[in-house]
C-alpha cells in the first residue's frame, strides 16, 4: 500500500497521477491521510449569492508547460465549462498598480508605455534595458532576485517592480528570495551572455517545444486565446473537491481527521505511518504532500540530518481580510488590485479587487494580504483577527478612499502557509533528496515546500515524481 500525507492540491494530484500511471504501477492500493476535516489545503471558498470570498489562491496562470499540464487536468475532471478566463484586454489584466508615496501608480503594460515615463519610476522603461546593456558581467552560482534586478535594471525596477510582486506571489523579501525562484531564465541568460537581453535575443531562434506536452482542447484554447490568467466560477475550491471527488470514485481511500505523529522506516519498501489514534498502517512507499517542517517532526527520531534540513526550509504566516460592500455602483476602478512595496512599511501587502477579476459578484469585493514576512514584526504572535480587521479597513479607507459600511467580511490567519525560496533553497532540496535517496528511504516529497509554491508548479511536481517512481519500478 502507497500512503499520500496530506490531502492539499499536492496530494491529491499524487493520487490522480498514480491512478494515471496504471492503477496505482502494479495494482497497488493507495490511502491519503488528511489531518483536518477538509481536502484542499489553502484553497477554500467561501460562496452565497452576492458575493465568492477567496482565503487563499483566487487564480490560475495558463502559461508554459506546468500552466498547461493543469489546463490538461481541468478538463479530463470535467471543469471545462467552469472556467473564466482573462484575456489580455481584460482590465484585470492591463490594469495592476502599487502603492508608493501615499498614491496609487498604474503599472505599464504595452510596448508604447515603456517608452514613456510613468510614476513613480524617474525614467522611461526603456532605460533598465539599456542598464542591462552597458552592466558588467558578474560571476556568481547564486544571489537574491532584488540583488539581480538591481544590478542588470536599476534601483527602482528592484523596489518598485519586483520587490511588490514578490510580495504578491510568496508574501516574501525579495532580498532574501533566490533569483532562481522566478527567474532563473534570465540569471542563466545574465551569466552565459553577459546580459539578459543577449541573452534573449538569442534565445528567440531557439525552438519552444512546451515539453512535448500534449495539449486538450481546453488547454489549446488557452493558448489560442491568449488567457493571462483564469479562475472558476464558483470559487476556486471547486477544483480540489472535484478532483477529491475523482478519487474517491476511484476507489483512493480518503481518510480526513487523521493525523500522523511518526514515520518509521523498516527497509526499503516498508514504512510503519503511526496515527495519533494508535493506528499503525504498513506503507511501501509514502508520498509526503505536507509542509517539510511538519514532516520533520515525522521523521525526526530516526533520521534527525533529514529533519535539520527539511526544519530549515521558512515559512510565513498571512493575514486575509475578505470583505463585500453591497453597493450598485463599482467602489474601485477596474484592475486586478494593488501590490505594497516593502520600503512603503505598510501593514498591507496589496489588495485584490475581486469583483474585478472574479466572476458573479454583486457590489465590490475585495481582499486584503497582511503581514507575510513581516507577520510577526508588524503584528505579534497574539494578534486577533479583530485587530486585522480593524488595521485592513483602516488602509482601505486611507488607500481606496472607501467610507461605505462593509456588508460582509471573512478574516483569516493563514499560519506559515507559504514556504520561502532564500537563497541556497535549491540546494538545500537537492541534499533533502540525496539523503534520502542514499539512506534508500521508500519516501517521495511533493508540494510547495520542494519544486515551486504555484498551483501549477504543485501539481506538475506531483507528476513528475510519481512519474519517475513508477518508471523506477
Amino acid at each position: 500500500m502507497a500512503v499520500i500525507l496530506g490531502g492539499g492540491l499536492g496530494g491529491l494530484s499524487t493520487g490522480y497521477y498514480l491512478l494515471k500511471n496504471g492503477l496505482y504501477c502494479n495494482n497497488l492500493k493507495v490511502c491519503l491521510l488528511e489531518a483536518t476535516d477538509y481536502c484542499g489545503g489553502w484553497i477554500k471558498s467561501i460562496r452565497t449569492k452576492d458575493y465568492i470570498f477567496e482565503q487563499g489562491p483566487r487564480t490560475i496562470r495558463p502559461k508554459g508547460p506546468t500552466g498547461l499540464n493543469t489546463l490538461n487536468m481541468m478538463q479530463d475532471l470535467g471543469l471545462s465549462e467552469h472556467v473564466s478566463a482573462i484575456t489580455p484586454d481584460h482590465p484585470a489584466a492591463k490594469n495592476r498598480m502599487i502603492y508608493v508615496n501615499k498614491s496609487l501608480h498604474l503599472l505599464p503594460s504595452s510596448l508604447k508605455s515603456v517608452f514613456k515615463k510613468n510614476e513613480p519610476f524617474s525614467k522611461p522603461l526603456i532605460y533598465a534595458a539599456l542598464n542591462d546593456l552597458t552592466q558588467p558581467h558578474k560571476s556568481l552560482n547564486e544571489d537574491s532576485i532584488y540583488n539581480f534586478v538591481e544590478r542588470r535594471f536599476g534601483k527602482e525596477i528592484a523596489d518598485y517592480a519586483i520587490s511588490p510582486m514578490i510580495c504578491g506571489i510568496c508574501a516574501g523579501d525579495a532580498k532574501e528570495i533566490s533569483v532562481k525562484f522566478l527567474m532563473k531564465t534570465l540569471f542563466e541568460y545574465e551569466q552565459n551572455h553577459g546580459s539578459v537581453i543577449k541573452g534573449m535575443v538569442k534565445s528567440i531562434f531557439k525552438e519552444n517545444n512546451n515539453g512535448n506536452l500534449e495539449m486538450s482542447e481546453l488547454a489549446k484554447r488557452a493558448k489560442e486565446e491568449r488567457w493571462n490568467v483564469y479562475s472558476l466560477k464558483g470559487g476556486l475550491q471547486i477544483f480540489p473537491k472535484t478532483l477529491m471527488n475523482y478519487l474517491k470514485n476511484k476507489d483512493i481511500d480518503i481518510q480526513l481527521n487523521s493525523k500522523v505523529e511518526e514515520l518509521e522506516f523498516v527497509d526499503s519498501s516498508l514504512v510503519k505511518v503511526k496515527k495519533t489514534d494508535g493506528q499503525v498502517l504498513d506503507a511501501s512507499h509514502v508520498y509526503s504532500s505536507i509542509p517539510s517542517h511538519v514532516l520533520a517532526k515525522l521523521v525526526n527520531k530516526q533520521h534527525p540530518e533529514l529533519a535539520e534540513h527539511l526544519k530549515g526550509i521558512p515559512f510565513v504566516t498571512v493575514g486575509i481580510v475578505n470583505l463585500y460592500f453591497a453597493t450598485d455602483k463599482p467602489l474601485v476602478s477596474p484592475a486586478f488590485g494593488f501590490l505594497v512595496p516593502p520600503l512603503e512599511n505598510s501593514p498591507i501587502l496589496g489588495v485584490v479587487f475581486d469583483s474585478c477579476c472574479i466572476p458573479d459578484q454583486n457590489g465590490t469585493v475585495l481582499t486584503v494580504m497582511l503581514g507575510g514576512r513581516w507577520f510577526n514584526e508588524k503584528f505579534g504572535p497574539d494578534i486577533t483577527k479583530e485587530e486585522l480587521y480593524n488595521i485592513a479597513m483602516k488602509e482601505i479607507k486611507s488607500i481606496l478612499k472607501i467610507e461605505e459600511k462593509v456588508a460582509a467580511f471573512n478574516v483569516s490567519i493563514l499560519d506559515k502557509c507559504i514556504p520561502q525560496y532564500v537563497v541556497g533553497h535549491y540546494s538545500r532540496v537537492d541534499k533533502i533528496r540525496e539523503y534520502v535517496q542514499s539512506k534508500n528511504l521508500p519516501l517521495s516529497l511533493v508540494g510547495s515546500s520542494y519544486d515551486g509554491v504555484g498551483i501549477n508548479d504543485v501539481i506538475y511536481s506531483a507528476k513528475a515524481q510519481v512519474a519517475q517512481d513508477c518508471g523506477q519500478q
